[in-house]
């Protein structure tokens, strides 16, 4: 199978040995990041750094003429980026013989929503999600169809991998983060991401709900949750929780904005792209699922881009759905983390690759070469030199 490296342009750009030593790794491709979430990392082999801090989302390339006059416009990188640092970088991927594909995160963006609060999602409490863009709104998904289409098609990429491209929720690796103390298990965790913007209270009431009493269900219904009652009974108690008819209209609201934003967003990648030019889609195949690998039917999702990019270090149990709906050329990445201090397991890789091959995987996806440490790469090494 085909295996590919997350990378950050700061990973590469002045460090003259990044180059070799990720194509050295037995990779044939990079996916490398062109729009990205703020975020604290590592460089533990770059010649002049050590921490690299991202403080707001940013594009990682100047961006172009179409966001002139916009309120809604993504912004450029500081000193952590600064120009045309994916270019600068694609450029010596490329030197090194490796492809280069870009990696564009989209509705995952505090920035926005602290600039422009009106485009967060909103829960039933009335607290908004700065980080989490309400992709339901006329002018968010104008937005993120443009930021798509622009950051995808860098010069030289050849393909693309587009992250939360779907709702995003109450789930979120935030500064200092102190929201774990009352587990809410999955369907919680679904109610506490729905969002109640006044754009989504239209959208209620033309699938026949009260907004406000589905606020108040929503609310009624997490109430046990904040009394200490912990059971995980899974998604099915939604529709118990709210009732069968409501959690249903619901469900068609959301995945009607989450399922058009998307296809909207691939054809404006393809429109913009050469001929051949790959696209993917992070995804979970349980709808409801929010977040990085936003919640998708796997039939739709695959008849709308190439392939998807699965999450398979807790297991690769999400393939298989995907796996039952592939075509041909469906490409069905299978993306393991490989850095040990964040839950990776790079000496088990071969083994997981070869259980993710079984499950229908045709490629892999190693997070993350620039993060992980020596060792961990040599284990990766090791691994893609017995494929």
């Amino acid at each position: 199978m085909k295996a590919a490296a997350f990378v950050y342009p700061w990973d590469v750009n002045g460090d003259p040995g990044a180059p070799a030593r990720i194509a050295g790794l037995g990779v044939e491709q990079v996916t490398l990041a062109a729009a990205y979430h703020s975020t604290r990392a590592l460089t533990p082999r770059h010649p002049r750094h050590r921490i690299v801090t991202a403080e707001h989302a940013a594009v990682l390339y100047p961006p172009g003429d179409r966001w002139t006059g916009r309120a809604l416009r993504p912004r450029s990188a500081g000193h952590w980026a600064p120009g045309d640092a994916h270019g600068e970088a694609a450029r010596a991927l490329a030197d090194a013989g490796l492809a280069v594909h870009t990696w564009v995160v989209l509705a995952h963006n505090s920035r926005l929503g602290t600039d422009h609060p009106d485009t967060s999602v909103v829960n039933a409490y009335g607290d908004r999600y700065p980080w989490a863009p309400c992709i339901a709104q006329p002018g968010t998904r104008a937005y993120l169809v443009d930021l798509a289409a622009e950051a995808a098609v860098r010069p030289g990429a050849r393909g693309t991998e587009l992250e939360s491209l779907g709702w995003y929720g109450l789930a979120h690796l935030h500064a200092h983060d102190k929201i774990s103390g009352v587990p809410l298990g999955e369907a919680g965790e679904y109610l506490m991401s729905l969002c109640f913007c006044p754009f989504c209270r239209t959208g209620y009431g033309e699938q026949g709900l009260d907004a406000e009493e589905l606020a108040s269900a929503v609310r009624a219904a997490l109430e046990p949750l904040w009394r200490g009652a912990t059971a995980d009974r899974g998604l099915p108690v939604v529709a118990d929780l709210l009732g069968e008819q409501r959690a249903a209209a619901v469900r068609a609201w959301r995945d009607t904005a989450a399922r058009t934003l998307q296809e909207e967003a691939v054809a404006a990648v393809r429109a913009a792209a050469p001929a051949g030019f790959q696209v993917l889609l992070h995804a979970d195949p349980v709808p409801e699922h929010c977040g990085a690998n936003a919640g998708v039917d796997p039939a739709h999702i695959l008849s709308v881009a190439d392939g998807v990019v699965v999450p398979c270090t807790g297991g690769t149990d999400l393939l298989a759905p995907f796996a039952a709906h592939a075509r041909e050329r469906t490409v069905l990445a299978a993306n393991f983390g490989i850095v040990t201090g964040m839950g990776g397991s790079p000496r088990t890789l071969a083994a997981d690759a070869a259980r993710a091959k079984s499950a229908g995987a045709t490629e892999l996806r190693l997070y993350h070469a620039g993060l992980a440490s020596d060792e961990d790469l040599a284990a990766v090494r090791e691994a893609l030199a017995a494929r």
